[in-house]
């Protein structure tokens, strides 16, 4: 058992960072007060230590979670980690130590509060992970494909495998602008990128057009007369609407967009076929 103390523990706000926290609590056998990423903000009457990120520490942190708690449990601490949580480190540290006292059986405790705390924030995280695969959008920026999402979470790492096996033959990028991540994809080569800040280029009028051929598709399928607005914020939140064509008012109308090149010839051919 970990002693309750009145320490602070800083890091550098990293998952393998965070390993280095769970070392240093075992080695001084002390339950820290709090885990922060960072130095604290505000001034504390609290002791301070900030634990190094070292590779020899983490590493064997790392290798004990699936020998002790199971295979499956390595992952369900590092999607708790992407949580937006603020205690999120804390409630990590303390399912760990219940997990190296009770083994493979604390990824089977219900009812045991530090697997329900952390249980949760997996779930949300799935959960935002899982809309983001629907909602995110791509633009067309000379040739690349390139989208931004807001999320609450830091879930660019879980969706990454999604959009890099559908879109395998292009070059795209994903950008997280709540975290400052990045996921670049070039040449069949995947990189995750972190504080980064990035613009969305001036958008052509090409892709303004097919912007506005979307939102009008969108428009379009839609029953006039089954429209309910509650319904549609329950399954396509609200807060990912900025980042969704079909969602803003402020789109060229088809019939008043430049039409690129092409798109004549594609409709005389279909004249001629009526």
């Amino acid at each position: 058992m970990l002693d309750r103390t009145n320490v602070i523990y800083c890091y550098d706000g990293t998952f393998n960072g965070l390993m280095c926290c769970v070392f240093e609590a075992y080695e001084a056998k002390e339950l820290p007060a709090e885990i922060k990423a960072g130095e604290p903000d505000q001034m504390t009457f609290l002791d301070v230590k900030s634990i190094p990120t070292i590779p020899e520490k983490f590493n064997r942190v790392l290798a004990s979670i699936p020998r002790k708690m199971g295979p499956d449990a390595l992952f369900f601490l590092q999607t708790a980690f992407l949580s937006c949580d603020t205690q999120k480190e804390l409630r990590i540290l303390e399912f760990m130590e219940t997990g190296y006292d009770y083994g493979t059986r604390v990824m089977n405790m219900p009812n045991e509060p530090v697997f329900c705390a952390l249980n949760k924030m997996v779930l949300h995280c799935e959960k935002e992970a899982h809309h983001l695969k629907g909602f995110l959008r791509f633009s067309d920026n000379g040739g690349a494909l390139a989208a931004v999402i807001e999320p609450k979470n830091c879930v660019l790492p879980l969706i990454a495998e999604h959009f890099t096996d559908r879109y395998r033959n292009e070059n795209f990028l994903i950008y997280d602008k709540t975290h400052r991540m990045a996921l670049v994809y070039s040449n069949y080569v995947p990189q995750l990128m972190t504080d980064v800040d990035f613009e969305l280029p001036e958008t052509t009028d090409q892709e303004e057009y097919y912007r506005a051929l979307w939102k009008e598709f969108y428009n379009s399928i839609g029953i006039k007369e089954r429209f309910n607005p509650r319904c549609r914020m329950n399954l396509m939140p609200k807060r990912y609407w900025s980042n969704m064509p079909e969602m803003s008012e402020e789109l060229y109308k088809p019939q008043n967009a430049p039409r690129p090149s092409g798109l004549s010839s594609f409709s005389n051919s279909r004249k001629k076929l009526h």
